[in-house]
């Protein structure tokens, strides 16, 4: 089967096919920085000056050959596959054995992290609270920290009816710590990157 991409996915795509061979190598480094790092626009920036193009024309770009690289690993494209898809872009064969190198070097990874991204885990549905401090002891010779005891309850996609409980017991301390690493995750969750990828693989 052949990709099908989208316009302006494909103008970002085509816009490689017309530069040399060591300027797509540069460029599958850039897609390889992106996937593992995100975008880096300081040498986004060097990129644009060298070729004398707008900043936005080297970010769309590397977006457009990650994009490529999901879409092929979304339709679990074959070597042969993906190559015949890259050469009815207009790549030649040199260029179309660079790009074919990216995507069996990165085709395992993506593939996996798409499945994961696929799968249906139970998901947040409720919690109830209880706050436990033992007020006085004669035998108590310290203070005694209190405990906050959480009752999650989960849902699972496939079953809406079935709710599971999951009892947890912590402290103050513990369960701040908790809540900031929970406020750094949806702070990243909402970052321009994680927005970018997340578009590109639904």
């Amino acid at each position: 089967m052949l990709l099908t991409l989208k316009p302006d996915h494909k103008k970002h795509v085509l816009f490689l096919a017309e530069q040399s061979a060591p300027v797509l190598q540069d460029f599958c480094k850039l897609a390889l920085d992106y996937l593992q790092k995100g975008p880096n626009v300081k040498v986004y920036n060097a990129a644009a000056q060298k070729l004398n193009v707008e900043v936005d024309v080297i970010r769309n770009s590397v977006e457009g050959l990650v994009n490529l690289v999901l879409e092929s690993c979304k339709h679990k494209l074959n070597a042969e596959n993906f190559r015949d898809s890259v050469v009815a872009l207009g790549f030649t064969e040199e260029k179309e054995a660079i790009l074919s190198k990216l995507y069996s070097v990165k085709k395992d990874e993506v593939s996996d992290a798409l499945e994961e991204i696929g799968f249906k885990s139970t998901s947040y549905h409720d919690m109830e609270w209880r706050f436990e401090v033992q007020t006085a002891s004669r035998s108590l010779l310290k203070q005694v920290a209190p405990l906050i005891t959480l009752d999650l309850s989960l849902k699972n996609p496939d079953n809406a009816d079935a709710v599971e409980h999951v009892l947890l017991q912590t402290d103050p301390t513990n369960l701040l710590h908790l809540t900031q690493q929970l406020e750094e995750a949806l702070q990243e969750s909402h970052s321009q990157h994680t927005r970018r990828i997340s578009k590109a693989i639904k």
